[in-house]
C-alpha cells in the first residue's frame, strides 16, 4: 500500500454530506490549510460552505481526485456504499476516508477492505454531540482503524472534535457509538416513563426536566457509573464493591418507592421494575 498522507495539512480535504451535523464539521474545516472541497445534493448548504472558502465539488468523484482526506456524513449503509464506490474511482492512492455515518456494524470492515485493495485508509468514526457540538467543534469522535490511519486523521478531527479517541481497529468505533446510544434512546424510553409518573402525582414536567438537567451535569448522568475498565463482576476486595453497593442499596430503595408511587396511581412502570431486578448485576455486583 502507497504510504498513508500522515501529514495532512499538506493535503486538501473533502467533505461529502452537509446535513445538520455535517454542515458544520465541514465548517470546521473551512480553515485546514489545504483548503476544502464539499459535495451535498443540496444547494444550500453547499453555498454556505462555499461562503466559507470551501470549494463546491460537481460530483463525488470531483472531490475525490483532489482532496487527500475525505470525510463522508450521510445517512445509510446504502448511502455510505454508494458514496465509497464513487470515491475509490477516483480518489488517490494513500488518500484517507473517515466514515461518520452511523451504520450497521458488519459494514466497516468491508469498507476497510475495499480502501486497502485500491491502496486507500479507511476509518470508522461515528460522532456523538449533536449539531450544537458540532457546531462548536466539541464532539466525541469514536475512531476505529489501525494506526496509521487513525494517525492520518487526527489533524482533520481535531478540529471537530475534542474528544477524539482511537476505540480499536476497524469497526470499533461504531460498536462505542451504538453502544453510546443505546444508553441514549434506553434512557429516553424510561424519561418517557418517569415523565408519565411525574404527570399523574400533579409535577410540573418542564421544572423536573430543570431538575434532571442540572443534577446530570454535575453526576454525569448515566456515565458516573461508568468509571470501571470492565463490564465483569466485582471481586471481593476490589475498590469498587462497597462504592456500587451503597449505589445499589440506595437504587434499590428509591426505585420500590416509585413504584409504589405509580401502583397507587395506576401508572404502568416496567421499565422501572426491570431495573428494580437488574440493577445489582447491571452494577457488577456478585449474586446473592
Amino acid at each position: 500500500m502507497t504510504s498513508p498522507l500522515v501529514e495532512p495539512v499538506e493535503t486538501r480535504a473533502g467533505f461529502i454530506g452537509l446535513g445538520n451535523i455535517g454542515k458544520p464539521m465541514a465548517l470546521r474545516l473551512a480553515g485546514w490549510e489545504g483548503g476544502l472541497t464539499v459535495f451535498d445534493l443540496a444547494p444550500e448548504p453547499l453555498a454556505e460552505a462555499e461562503k466559507a472558502g470551501a470549494r463546491v465539488a460537481s460530483s463525488v468523484g470531483d472531490l475525490a481526485a483532489e482532496c487527500g482526506y475525505i470525510s463522508v456524513m450521510v445517512n445509510t449503509d446504502e448511502q455510505v456504499r454508494d458514496v465509497m464506490g464513487e470515491i475509490l474511482g477516483a480518489a488517490k492512492p494513500g488518500t484517507v476516508v473517515a466514515v461518520h455515518s452511523t451504520i450497521s456494524p458488519d459494514l466497516p470492515p468491508r469498507l476497510e477492505d475495499l480502501g486497502g485493495r485500491n491502496d486507500l485508509l479507511v476509518v470508522d468514526a461515528p460522532v456523538s454531540g449533536g449539531s450544537m457540538g458540532a457546531g462548536e467543534g466539541t464532539l466525541a469522535i469514536m475512531v476505529g482503524g489501525t494506526e496509521a490511519a487513525f494517525e492520518a486523521v487526527s489533524g482533520p478531527l481535531g478540529l471537530m472534535g475534542t474528544e477524539v479517541v482511537h476505540c480499536g481497529p476497524i469497526g470499533s468505533g461504531t460498536a462505542a457509538k451504538l453502544a453510546r446510544n443505546l444508553l441514549h434512546f434506553v434512557s429516553f424510553t424510561a424519561t418517557g416513563e418517569a415523565l408519565r409518573l411525574a404527570e399523574a402525582a400533579g409535577i410540573d414536567l418542564t421544572v423536573l426536566g430543570k431538575v434532571v438537567r442540572h443534577t446530570d451535569s454535575i453526576t454525569g448522568g448515566p456515565g458516573a457509573i461508568m468509571l470501571r475498565d470492565t463490564a465483569k463482576e466485582i471481586q471481593p476486595g476490589d475498590f469498587w464493591l462497597s462504592i456500587f453497593q451503597h449505589v445499589h442499596a440506595l437504587g434499590a430503595k428509591d426505585l420500590s418507592h416509585a413504584i409504589e408511587l405509580a401502583d397507587r396511581l395506576h401508572v404502568d412502570v416496567p421499565m422501572a421494575q426491570f431495573a428494580l431486578d437488574n440493577l445489582g448485576p447491571a452494577l457488577g455486583l456478585p449474586k446473592e
